[in-house]
């Protein structure tokens, strides 16, 4: 996964975070929304975050897992 420079995450829109209100957990591509499950379940089970926020971060990570992906162009040699 490669790193999310400050100035990339400031200018994220609202709606690519998990928390968006407090603009955590950023999802703005897939492997940073299984990042942000992973690190959701990690604060819940230290009791810094509640189940349901959880919750909502993992549905929000889902829809952007579950997306469309794009199709590679493979490029054929034609004889």
């Amino acid at each position: 996964m490669a790193k999310l420079r400050a100035k990339k995450r400031r200018k994220l829109k609202k709606s690519q975070f998990g928390l968006p209100g407090k603009r955590k957990y950023p999802m703005h591509d897939k492997k940073h929304a299984a990042n942000a499950k992973a690190r959701a379940t990690q604060q819940m089970k230290k009791g810094k975050i509640s189940k349901s926020t959880r919750d909502k971060i993992h549905a929000k990570a889902n829809k952007k897992l579950k997306g469309k992906t794009r199709k590679r162009r493979t490029s054929k040699k034609r004889k």
